[in-house]
Formats: C-alpha cells, structure tokens, sequence
C-alpha cells in the first residue's frame, strides 16, 4: 500500500516537469567507479522526521513535502507558492543505534528517518515559502564536503547496509573521517527500470 502511495504522489508530483530536474551544485574533487568525493554549495532542505521502516518512512515524509511544495505554505508576498521537485529525495536514520563501524543496524532499526527534498537554489531563507504544517521543517546546509558510492537497482534496507559498508571501508583507506550518519539519496520516479536508476549513498567527512 504505502509503495503504491509513494508511486502515485511521484507521478503527481512530477507530471508537467521537464527532465532537467535541479540538483544541489557541486564540485567533482576525485572518483574512482562507484566512489566519488564532492564538494557541496550550501543548500537550503524542507525536511520532516517520522518513525517505521525506511521505505514506509520514506512514503509517509515524502507525503508532508509533497504537501508542502504542492502550495500547503505561506510565501513571504502573500499568498502560497507552488514550489518546484528538485533531486534527490534524501532520507537519513536519526536512530542513535546506527553507527558508523556498523552500518549493517540500519536493517535492524525501527527509530526516526528524516527524509527531505533539497530546495531549487532560487529560494534563500528569507524568500522560501514557510511551512504551514509545523511538521516541515527549513534549514539551510554549509558547504559540506561528502563521499559518495553511486549503484543503481532497488534500495531495500539490506542493499543500503552493504553498499554503506562498501563507502565506509573505502574512506578508511583514504584516511576520511565521518562527521554524519549515512544519508540515501534516490534521484528516478519509481517508474524508472532498476537497472537505469541512480541511487547514492553520501556521507560528510573532515
């Protein structure tokens, strides 16, 4: 049920949307197939935190942001403002059980996920529309610096734990502190064909 809700609110949400969806600006520092270090601008994210599984807890924030964006806010002219989808939908466990030398307990946690959309790079945070449901949170990102490992397929809980593994052992090759708990970023409508989806795992270091 809560996929067949997620997959109706995406084609909502992006029917009448061009391909060249926004994504966060970055700068390439170096990359080596799947891994990659970027260099994150600021951003400004709408986030929400609720409980479950990660792909129900996906469904239920990606609902409270859709709302948001869709026209449920204030824009400081007056009014609302439809906002536009950018990529990726980002969801994070907020769960203190999940470490970093084990991330494997994301397949066991039942805490709080934030999920979030990134907000197009227009807004700043004295222009952004204000939440009306005190749910959705703003809040705007440093320039932050992340190690990424890109894969494409489904991104059940037990795929994400491996591929968080993979990430985490290859920053400690290179030496690279986590500063963050392991952030998912999926960036297709669930339509899309596994093979042809991006999905990442990002985790900001020092």
């Amino acid at each position: 049920m809560a996929g067949r809700v997620f997959l109706a609110l995406f084609i909502t949400l992006l029917a009448g949307y061009t391909m060249a969806i926004e994504e966060p600006a970055y700068r390439l520092i170096e990359k080596s197939e799947p891994f990659e270090l970027r260099d994150y601008e600021p951003k400004i994210i709408a986030e929400v935190e609720v409980p479950g599984s990660m792909d129900k807890a996906t469904s239920a924030g990606f609902r409270l942001l859709a709302d948001y964006i869709f026209g449920n806010n204030s824009a400081p002219a007056g009014g609302n403002e439809k906002i536009e989808m950018t990529a990726p939908v980002g969801v994070e466990p907020r769960s203190e059980k999940i470490s970093m030398t084990a991330p494997v307990s994301m397949e066991r946690t039942g805490g709080q996920w934030r999920v979030w959309f990134v907000m197009p790079g227009r807004y700043t945070m004295d222009t952004i529309p204000r939440p009306n449901n005190p749910a959705v949170k703003l809040r705007e990102i440093p320039a932050t610096t992340y190690a990424v490992i890109r894969f494409s397929g489904f991104t059940g809980e037990e795929k994400v734990a491996k591929k968080t593994a993979e990430l985490v052992a290859w920053m400690k090759e290179k030496g690279l502190a986590p500063i963050g708990k392991p952030e998912l970023a999926r960036y297709n409508p669930p339509w899309t064909l596994p093979f042809l989806r991006r999905n990442e795992i990002m985790v900001p270091h020092e």
